[in-house]
């Protein structure tokens, strides 16, 4: 399925590292054609760390998608009963991230927007970014696999040597990825 003219919810959380990479998917996503629509976790919107402020970070996010980024639980709230996306992505997607959605717990907007997303029946794509990954979240990422209209973006180790337990995702097939998630299946091999 095509990414032209669907509406993509790109939720952010703070795994710092990953958002120049980040940056440059977006921008993929807005020369396919999609409406996308950032969501920020309160740590990403607001903490400057060694990688950058999160104000440049956050301009060049808005800039890019040309729309104003929801930053609060009930503005994210509104992704339930409205129907407004086609598909939402949590990219990078923190441990923090997974251990709480996979409990239920909607603290952050990013979390509040998956949430009201999942019960449209609409699919939510997870690009891991966890230094815990194969430790205390693999328990995590192993639920979340099993529930319906979730998917994940292949991932794999990227230091085993030293962050034996770290898997990051392989941020270059987001775009195949939510295309096949559109049709309701998982790309495959997930763990590359």
């Amino acid at each position: 399925m095509e990414l032209k003219g669907k509406t993509v919810g790109f939720a952010i959380t703070g795994s710092f590292c990953t958002f120049s990479v980040i940056k440059e998917e977006i921008k993929h996503l807005k020369e396919e054609g999609a409406n996308v629509i950032p969501i920020f976790s309160f740590n990403a919107y607001n903490t400057d760390t060694r990688f950058g402020k999160a104000k440049d970070f956050v301009d060049y996010v808005e800039t890019t998608t040309g729309n104003k980024s929801v930053i609060t639980i009930a503005e994210a709230e509104k992704f339930g009963p409205n129907d407004i996306l086609d598909i939402l992505i949590i990219a990078p997607c923190t441990g923090n991230t997974l251990a709480k959605l996979n409990n239920g717990i909607t603290d952050t907007p990013v979390l509040m927007a998956a949430k009201g997303h999942i019960r449209t029946g609409r699919p939510l794509v997870i690009s891991v970014s966890s230094n815990d990954a194969l430790g205390m979240n693999f328990k995590n990422i192993g639920s979340l696999l099993n529930v319906k209209n979730i998917f994940f973006v292949p991932f794999g180790q990227d230091n085993c040597i030293k962050k034996p337990n770290s898997m990051i995702a392989h941020t270059n097939l987001i775009q195949d990825t939510l295309k096949l998630a559109l049709e309701k299946k998982q790309i495959q091999p997930v763990i590359q």
